[in-house]
């Protein structure tokens, strides 16, 4: 089954739901946290996230069901993840652009063009690093 929280395609429902939890995790509880993290991230099966959580595997079902529900409700009202996918393709347009004006002004020799292109590859690097 195809999966589509983030605003991308996915596959794998499991990568959409640890990237739903690294842009929402704080509004779940501590615990339904650390469930998440174990099971989406870390891989544990019901089981093992029970055993590390000192409750039932059912507990365990029942805290991931409902902090799904309540990540992709954050998801459908914010869409932090699908604001974010579309800044990071936007930058990449933006430095493909740069990359063509850095071309052409090295074959026209146009010292002007090459500043334009070096500062606007600067700024998308500096956006990206804090994104």
């Amino acid at each position: 089954m195809i999966y589509s929280y983030c605003g991308v395609l996915a596959v794998d429902k499991y990568y959409d739901l640890s990237r739903l939890l690294d842009f929402y995790g704080e509004m779940l509880s501590e615990r339904q946290r650390l469930a998440m993290q174990l099971y989406y991230n870390d891989d544990l099966s019901l089981s093992e996230v029970a055993e590390e959580l000192g409750i039932s595997r059912q507990g365990v079902r029942a805290s991931l069901k409902k902090s799904e529900e309540i990540l992709r409700r954050m998801e459908s009202k914010l869409r932090l993840c699908e604001r974010f996918d579309k800044s990071l393709r936007d930058f990449r347009r933006l430095r493909s652009y740069a990359e063509k004006i850095h071309a052409k002004g090295e074959e026209i020799c146009d010292e002007q063009l090459l500043e334009y292109a070096d500062e606007i590859n600067s700024f998308v690097l500096s956006i990206e690093k804090i994104m």
